[in-house]
């Protein structure tokens, strides 16, 4: 698929209940108002402890490039990553303790040694990294946005990233940005969002086909017969390199 065709999916069984059938009305007005009005919510103190033992830890490798696994859920995602990229550090993070300490007992390989599960809220975690990595002109070498919560009411745009406040902030951290869903309008919002903050058109956007699973949800989504979506950016604008 053309990167800059529509996303027109033909029906197929989907475990996405809604009734908004095209992009949001109003994402060009959110995404217009969160670029204008810089987001300011004080960090929270443990979010700010798990950015310093990142940092910490990328330092102590060396700084090599730095991979970003946003909402990694139980790890399965940052372990296919690392074991994929193994000059690189690959950081997942995750909001919930309970899932980041789930027993791996489906991954029968060793445990890549280049990466690390956090414990921190994406929404502090990307503005640290943002604020330490445009700093030192930086940016990240690649990062996953793989099956977030879609939020598919009418009403919740607010809360997809795209319509969210921190989505300035997540465009900051650059390199080669991916962002996987079920729901093709997330997709279509989420491209839109993107492009009309960056001015640029994504490498990659439509239906995701020959896709070996690398998380829990994409593995049931493919076994229900879900279609699966995806969009890929290399956001320019950042060096990569050390810190």
């Amino acid at each position: 698929m053309n990167a800059t065709d529509p996303i027109h999916p033909t029906p197929t069984p989907s475990s996405i209940h809604t009734e908004q059938s095209h992009i949001h009305s109003d994402l060009r007005k959110i995404v217009a108002r969160h670029a204008q009005y810089p987001f300011k919510k004080p960090y929270a103190e443990h979010n700010r402890q798990a950015f310093a033992l990142m940092m910490d830890a990328w330092a102590q490798r060396g700084f090599p490039p730095l991979i970003l696994d946003s909402g990694c859920g139980v790890g399965e995602s940052t372990l296919h990553i690392a074991h994929a990229h193994p000059d690189c550090f690959v950081v997942g993070v995750d909001q919930s303790q309970v899932r980041l300490q789930t027993q791996k007992t489906w991954w029968h390989a060793s445990i890549p040694d280049n990466l690390l599960w956090l414990r921190a809220d994406v929404v502090d975690f990307w503005r640290l990294l943002a604020a330490q990595l445009t700093e030192h002109k930086q940016s990240l070498h690649k990062h996953y946005v793989l099956y977030p919560n879609p939020y598919p009411k009418i009403g919740q745009l607010h809360k997809r990233w795209h319509g969210h406040a921190v989505f300035p902030n997540l465009l900051a951290l650059g390199g080669t940005l991916e962002v996987r869903s079920n729901w093709h309008i997330y997709v279509e919002e989420f491209t839109q969002a993107v492009t009309q903050l960056t001015h640029q058109t994504p490498e990659f956007c439509g239906l995701l086909t020959n896709l070996e699973p690398i998380t829990s949800f994409e593995r049931k989504y493919q076994a229900r017969g879900e279609k699966l979506w995806g969009v890929r950016f290399v956001l320019h604008g950042s060096a990569h390199g050390h810190i």
